[in-house]
């Protein structure tokens, strides 16, 4: 092991050199980012071996050699657990494994034969690669920062749609008893906090994503601390609430606000997210569709703020060395393995419609994105099935219930679906279990795609 001087110059160096990426993955719960890191590094680990990448030149060509793990750049940051994915993956039945809950790293070796080979061949190159997994719902605290405490509060009110309120009824008859100008209590306000904490997870199960703040749902080290005890007011107009006593509820739970901003999302944002050169956004699409209009529209706003969070930008040599910038970006529609061949491409202009300002806005800059359908662990078969003369798409796979199952679960829209939409079709996407797997190369679709917009142009 080299010692974390020596470690830092070597990794100068190699950025230097452009022999170093940084690729932050990221997705919102149950995008599939554990699985897809796992996958990730299992095919590269199984290059020139088992491993199905026949979209990636180098690999498709011969000339990549294979990768192993080494020691990662920030040794305080938790790697990323994959063996434990993967033993959870070749368990008897198997099993998915168990989601990340913060921050993880793993860093990667990957050796390669270039396109232009030497006068005596035999050349062999490495690339470094770090790879960074990011609570996708962290990330959703970025607007906190363009707001005050009474301007968030309301935000967070007029959000409150027929839906999501169903999830916050036991918060919303708590607060409405709240008087703001009351002196503080702590136990009634860590109370509330924790309904309001509930709320948020309740309505993450029910399929919702644009929910603040994120440490909420996901709190890390910081659970239990009077941090992330504060929640939304109502009734908080403009300059109507004059200045508070100092030890009123509204003065403690603005401290509380202004000090989540300061010293939870600024030093995240500071110390994390100024970092990378690449980036892949998983998004559940699917699973949006499958829970109705008001979600479907929820997710499109949260995939705005997520994408907010990053520098995207050409990179020069300084920007390498001293300000990366993400100068390349997918974004892949995951659990393409949910629905049938033919509406993979369907699933692709779905995800360019919902997500179609910021595109815009990333095309504006010249900033090079794709938008592909992946599963980044195969679970199903495509297959036939005639009834009557006709036959028809379906999939067949095993449910997490051990069942065998063969169904169609339905047709996606090439675009944004219309009101009358939702009321004429209905979505069946059961959850399948991961295939058998006896230690080798992880069954994928497309994964490889995704292997060569990220980094294939640096394994040349």
């Amino acid at each position: 092991m080299r010692p974390p001087l020596a470690r830092d110059v070597q990794d100068l160096l190699e950025r230097g050199r452009d022999r170093q990426l940084r690729l932050a993955v990221t997705g919102l719960s149950r995008a599939g980012k554990t699985a897809f890191l796992t996958s990730l590094v299992n095919q590269l680990r199984h290059a020139g071996l088992e491993a199905r990448l026949d979209l990636l030149p180098a690999a498709r060509e011969g000339r990549l050699l294979g990768a192993r793990r080494v020691d990662q750049g920030d040794l305080s940051v938790p790697r990323f657990p994959y063996d434990p994915a993967m033993a959870a993956l070749t368990e008897r039945p198997p099993r998915w494994p168990e989601p990340t809950r913060g921050i993880s790293e793993l860093r990667l070796l990957i050796r390669y034969r270039p396109t232009r080979r030497g006068l005596l061949g035999g050349e062999t190159r490495q690339l470094t690669l770090d790879l960074f997994d990011y609570p996708g719902e962290w990330l959703l605290d970025l607007p906190l920062l363009g707001h005050d405490y009474a301007s968030w509060s309301r935000a967070q009110w007029q959000g409150l749609g027929p839906a999501r309120r169903e999830h916050f009824a036991d918060w919303l008859a708590a607060v409405a008893e709240l008087d703001p100008a009351a002196p503080a209590d702590e136990a009634q306000l860590a109370g509330l906090a924790e309904r309001y904490a509930e709320g948020l997870r309740s309505a993450r199960e029910a399929g919702f994503a644009d929910l603040q703040p994120g440490r909420f749902l996901l709190p890390g080290d910081l659970a239990g601390a009077p941090v992330l005890q504060f929640f939304p007011l109502p009734g908080l107009d403009d300059g109507a609430t004059g200045k508070p006593a100092p030890e009123s509820n509204l003065a403690t739970l603005t401290r509380r606000f202004r000090h989540y901003q300061q010293k939870v999302v600024k030093p995240f944002y500071r110390e994390h997210f100024r970092r990378f050169d690449r980036q892949i956004v998983l998004v559940d699409l699917l699973g949006a569709l499958g829970a109705g209009p008001e979600r479907f529209d929820d997710l499109a706003r949260a995939l705005g703020t997520l994408m907010q969070s990053f520098d995207y930008g050409k990179r020069s040599l300084l920007n390498r060395l001293f300000a990366p910038r993400i100068d390349r970006l997918a974004i892949a529609a995951t659990k393409a393995d949910h629905v049938t061949p033919e509406q993979h491409p369907r699933l692709v202009a779905l995800l360019e419609a919902l997500l179609a300002e910021p595109l815009k806005e990333l095309r504006f800059a010249d900033v090079p994105v794709k938008a592909l359908s992946l599963a980044a662990i195969r679970a199903t078969e495509p297959r036939e099935v005639t009834q009557r003369g006709t036959t028809s798409p379906a999939l067949r796979g095993t449910l997490l219930s051990g069942e065998e199952a063969l169904l169609f679960p339905g047709e996606v829209p090439g675009r944004l679906p219309d009101r009358d939409f939702w009321h004429r079709q209905g979505f069946d996407f059961p959850a399948f279990r991961p295939p058998p797997i006896d230690g080798g190369a992880l069954p994928h679709i497309r994964l490889d795609a995704a292997l060569d917009w990220l980094l294939g142009d640096k394994l040349t």
